[in-house]
């Protein structure tokens, strides 16, 4: 019997997949705000030209892409004392609190805020880091194949979800109402920061050091089992792993639709169903309450009816559901029970499609512990950053095209009709990964039912 067989992977208690979740919130509040504020912060507030700022986050997305399938490799294939996961996550998550606090005040460590090469060097490198250092992820989310048996995933998945979108939520408040406003002060007076800023940024910072750390101490260390820790024969053997390059491919070609949404689901209900000022925000809450409770209901439809029927499922209704953008050719969508109406079946696409990632990466790497005896969740969810970033590469211009499409004039608003189409585009492509996944894609294995 090989050694990893012995390996127990005992049901665990509500408390322990809430206490594993919690960093999610964290690290949603910091990736958040890097991805939708930095831009506009270095931008409109500091001053520093678009094209430094662009080429600077753009170093940020290449440094995860190799971070992310380093640190999966690594945390596979060294054991320590402390086992394979916790080492990393203890180095990188203070690494990715100091470099948020580096990023978004440089008001606190530059001498001369109006040397805007310096403050593009500045951002360059503590974006790099950043971004480095968010895949302090990969072996925490590595470490669920080892914490959970197969049938908690879903739950465990479901708990880290509602973490991500409560600290989106918090994100979102927080960029809209405190940072957005600020830039304009920022800009007139860069060597002052607005306190506003100054104290939830370093509260966020220190949260994530926080909420990382915390986990190291208070999870188990997983037993020691031996492992082929040689990086190209064990990545030759995962590229071998037909359904597990499936499984990547449809993710990412799928990603073309969901980061589509994302982008442009706030933008649509603002400028097309123009909702503002207190609609607004009810559609935000009703964003942030359906996803919720969409995660209980397709976490129970995975349990009852598994991972691909309900996978099959969520690409049906999102194909079917996301033409509702046309509305926006009608001049009476403009109120807020269209939003709240759209921004539900947002909400459950979203849902759905946020829990899978997390359940089945888990799961392909048991199944190929199962058929070989080894166990290598770390590469098996840093691998999948390589090419999905190809793939999200090329999706800021797809939206970018979309949007600069000609206006129309609805009633008394006017606005890109690439804000009205978007919706049938998403769904085109959510055809064919519906299709696809159909035909090619293993999610669900016999094991599971022992």
């Amino acid at each position: 019997m090989n050694e990893i067989e012995t390996i127990q992977r005992n049901e665990t208690t509500s408390l322990r997949k809430l206490n594993y979740s919690a960093p999610r919130i964290s690290s949603s509040i910091v990736l958040g705000i890097e991805g939708f504020a930095l831009f506009a912060l270095y931008y409109l507030g500091y001053g520093v030209p678009s094209l430094l700022v662009g080429f600077a986050q753009s170093m940020g997305f290449l440094s995860i892409a190799a971070a992310q399938f380093f640190f999966g490799w690594i945390s596979d294939a060294k054991y320590t004392k402390w086992g394979r996961r916790k080492p990393y996550i203890l180095v990188l998550a203070p690494l990715l609190g100091l470099s948020f606090i580096f990023l978004l005040l440089p008001g606190l460590f530059l001498p001369d805020l109006n040397d805007k090469n310096a403050l593009f060097i500045w951002l360059l490198i503590w974006d790099i880091v950043f971004r480095a250092s968010y895949s302090v992820t990969t072996p925490y989310q590595a470490w669920m194949a080892e914490q959970f048996p197969v049938n908690e995933r879903p739950h465990v998945s479901q708990y880290q979800n509602t973490m991500n979108y409560i600290g989106n939520a918090v994100m979102l408040l927080f960029t809209l109402l405190i940072l957005t406003p600020a830039f304009e002060d920022i800009a007139l007076t860069p060597d002052v920061t607005p306190v506003l800023v100054l104290f939830p940024v370093l509260i966020f910072g220190i949260l994530v050091i926080l909420f990382y750390v915390s986990i190291v101490f208070s999870m188990p260390t997983e037993p020691h089992f031996k492992m082929d820790t040689r990086l190209l024969k064990n990545l030759l053997n995962i590229i071998k792993n037909k359904n597990y390059m499936k499984v990547i491919f449809m993710q990412g070609f799928a990603s073309f639709a969901w980061s589509i949404i994302t982008t442009v689901m706030l933008t649509f209900t603002q400028t097309v169903l123009g909702l503002s000022g207190t609609n607004y925000y009810i559609v935000a809450v009703a964003l942030v309450i359906g996803f919720v409770i969409s995660l209980y209901v397709w976490r129970k439809r995975i349990q009852n009816h598994g991972k691909k029927k309900s996978l099959l499922l969520l690409f049906l209704f999102a194909i079917i559901l996301l033409p509702t953008t046309l509305i926006g050719l009608i001049p009476f969508a403009s109120n807020i029970i269209f939003g709240i109406i759209f921004i539900l079946i947002v909400a459950a696409s979203l849902a759905g499609w946020n829990l899978f990632p997390y359940i089945y990466k888990a799961d392909i790497a048991e199944d190929e512990e199962k058929r070989t005896g080894e166990l290598k969740a770390g590469l098996y969810d840093g691998f999948p950053s390589i090419i999905l970033n190809i793939f999200q590469a090329f999706g800021p211009l797809i939206i970018g095209a979309v949007l600069s499409l000609p206006e129309i004039t609805v009633g008394a608003l006017t606005y890109s009709i690439g804000l009205v189409i978007w919706g049938p585009i998403c769904s085109l492509i959510l055809i064919v990964a519906y299709f696809f996944t159909k035909k090619f894609v293993k999610l669900d294995f016999d094991w599971e039912k022992e």
